[in-house]
């Protein structure tokens, strides 16, 4: 007789009991399906076209007198793909009918990724001139605004009153928050407009100290600013404090030494030599006396020489020829 042992306080315990996985009816392979390899071939070779149907891959059934087939596809771009054929026959049937035939991916198949919304692919610089984001209803970044007002607010204040509702949030539906001011101030401190670059380690001045520096509202006054500098190539932008330029506005000091003038500066890109020799010169030598210069008279005719002498012996004289 079998005995049944109970607890301390008088009860049964429960037997444990084995949950029974549900087991999957095993599906017979359909021969006919499996001998109709050339019908599937012609079936995928109608939809893919002549050559792009490789070697047959393999056999499988998918369900009761339902076979698959599979061909490697032999498109350059679909690599590890293969053409898959199902084929069906209905009971006491001799001949299948093809069912479908689809491209689909095999283990080593080339994928395209993972698919990205756009609203989320989206990255800063992205977005062109005539784009719009998508509307985004939990942001992060964003906090929800003082909307809670009663018709007509407007109206009750003014002048700094109005200024200040407006800096509160009052008439924006969502105002940055303490997460995203902070993305911001690290993303601009970390930028061209922040310390750390060549502009800066050259400028004379911070811009903290320069008087074209406008100043923000808010926590983000105590580390940043706007240049309004139109000489400067920060003009219109958020910068540091500690960031500089060479517009600085107070650029050019030279403290109490005064005007200086500029040193000269000597061309040695090009010189004009001269290669003849000096000659020698002694050093007491006297300055060369030049000749007065005489002027031109009028020229006074001479005395005419004879062609041929004249004889001794007459002492007449030769008169010249005629």
């Amino acid at each position: 007789m079998a005995t049944t042992s109970t607890g301390t306080d008088g009860t049964t315990p429960a037997t444990p009991t084995r949950a029974r996985a549900a087991r999957a009816p095993r599906v017979t392979l359909d021969a006919v399906g499996a001998r109709a390899v050339d019908v599937a071939r012609a079936a995928a070779e109608e939809v893919a076209g002549a050559g792009e149907v490789g070697e047959h891959l393999g056999t499988e059934a998918h369900a009761e007198r339902v076979v698959v087939h599979r061909f490697a596809a032999l498109h350059r771009g679909y690599r590890g793909w293969a053409w898959t054929v199902v084929l069906a026959r209905v009971p006491r049937a001799r001949a299948v009918t093809v069912s479908e035939v689809v491209l689909l991916p095999g283990e080593d198949a080339l994928l395209a990724p993972a698919w990205v919304p756009w609203a989320d692919r989206v990255e800063p610089g992205d977005l062109g001139e005539t784009d719009v984001l998508p509307f985004k209803e939990s942001d992060p970044l964003l906090d929800e605004g003082f909307e809670a007002v009663p018709d007509g607010w407007d109206d009750a204040f003014s002048g700094e009153e109005r200024a200040l509702q407006w800096e509160l949030g009052l008439g924006r539906r969502r105002v940055l928050n303490r997460e995203g001011r902070l993305e911001a101030a690290t993303r601009w401190y970390r930028s061209d407009a922040g310390p750390d670059n060549a502009e800066t380690r050259a400028a004379d001045g911070p811009c903290s100290t320069c008087g074209y520096l406008v100043g923000l509202t808010g926590s983000l006054r105590q580390q940043f600013g706007v240049c309004a500098n139109a000489w400067s190539p920060d003009d219109g932008r958020v910068v540091s404090l500690d960031h500089g330029c060479g517009a600085h506005s107070e650029t050019g000091q030279d403290g109490d030494e005064g005007d200086e003038p500029f040193p000269p500066v000597v061309d040695e890109l090009r010189q004009d030599l001269d290669t003849d020799p000096l000659p020698d010169e002694p050093e007491d030598a006297a300055d060369p006396v030049e000749p007065d210069p005489v002027e031109p008279g009028p020229v006074e005719p001479g005395p005419v020489e004879p062609d041929a002498p004249a004889s001794a012996g007459d002492g007449a004289t030769g008169s010249p020829p005629v």
